[in-house]
C-alpha cells in the first residue's frame, strides 16, 4: 500500500496554485500592455493623416505664414493649436505613448510653439483675454516634454539642441509652402 504524505501534497499543490496565478497575472499584464501600446501606435496614426489632411495643411499653412510675418492679429484659425492641445491631454494622460508622439510631431510641436512665443507671446495674450491660464496648458506640458526628450535623445550624441528661433523658421517657411494634397 502507497502512503501518500498529504500535508506535503497540499503545500506542493498550494505553492503550484500560486506560481500558476502569478504567472497568469504576469501574461494578462503583458498582454495587456501590449495592447495599450497598439492602441497608442494606431492613434498616432490617426492622428498624423488628420495633421496631413487637406483642411489641415491649409491651416498650418496660414498659421505658418502669420507666424513668419509676425501677423499674431491676423491669425484666423487655432486649429493646429487646439490639435496639439488635444495631442498633449492624450499624451498627459498616457493614452498616447509620449515617444511616439514625440516621433510623429515633435518638431513641429516645438516650432509652433516658440513661433506663438516669440517675439509677440502670443499664448500669454490669449490666455489673458480670456482670464484663464490653463488655456493650451496641455500644450505647453508636451512641448516641455517633447524638449525633454529631444535632449535625452541628443546626449546621446554628445551635442546641445539648436537654435529654437532658426529651427521654428525653418519648419514654419517649409509649412508656409504647404500644398493641399
Amino acid at each position: 500500500m502507497v502512503q501518500i504524505d498529504w500535508p506535503s501534497l497540499a503545500i506542493v499543490t498550494a505553492i503550484s496554485t500560486w506560481i500558476l496565478a502569478i504567472g497568469t497575472l504576469i501574461i494578462l499584464f503583458w498582454q495587456t500592455r501590449q495592447t495599450q501600446v497598439l492602441n497608442s501606435a494606431n492613434a498616432v496614426m490617426n492622428l498624423r493623416d488628420k495633421f496631413d489632411a487637406t483642411r489641415m495643411r491649409s491651416v498650418r499653412r496660414h498659421l505658418s505664414d502669420r507666424l513668419l510675418k509676425q501677423a499674431h492679429e491676423d491669425i484666423a484659425s487655432v486649429e493646429v493649436i487646439t490639435f496639439f492641445e488635444l495631442v498633449g491631454t492624450l499624451t498627459h494622460r498616457r493614452v498616447l505613448d509620449e515617444d511616439l508622439v514625440w516621433e510623429a510631431f515633435g518638431t513641429w510641436i516645438t516650432a509652433y510653439w516658440w513661433s506663438l512665443r516669440h517675439p509677440v507671446d502670443w499664448i500669454s495674450r490669449i490666455r489673458q483675454d480670456f482670464e484663464d491660464p490653463l488655456v493650451f496648458h496641455e500644450y505647453e506640458w508636451l512641448h516641455n516634454r517633447v524638449l525633454e526628450l529631444d535632449r535625452r535623445a541628443l546626449a546621446k550624441f554628445h551635442r546641445a539642441s539648436g537654435d529654437p528661433e532658426a529651427e521654428s523658421r525653418r519648419i514654419l517657411t517649409r509649412e508656409s509652402m504647404l500644398e493641399s494634397v
